[in-house]
């Protein structure tokens, strides 16, 4: 089953502030996480709803839906669960 991805303003932001080349890796790696997602080093958070996809050093955080997912921030790990 393939996933519909949405982005959030703040989430897109992030992504075009980065090199281009970590942004095309991010974006690579939701794209096979909306194609395949047992394949990807995913985990939920603790505290809320949301999941987490690392990518390197940079981390992608998400919800799932029934047919969709909602990419909600992406940062740097030392940054983004702040």
């Amino acid at each position: 089953m393939k996933y519909q991805i949405f982005y959030e303003k703040e989430a897109l932001k992030e992504l075009n502030k980065l090199e281009t080349s970590i942004s095309r890796r991010i974006i690579k790696k939701i794209d096979e996480m909306s194609r395949n997602s047992s394949s990807c080093d995913i985990k939920k958070l603790k505290a809320s709803n949301d999941y987490r996809l690392r990518v390197g050093d940079y981390r992608i955080l998400f919800l799932f839906d029934k047919d969709s997912i909602k990419i909600l921030k992406i940062g740097h790990r030392q940054q983004i669960y702040n």
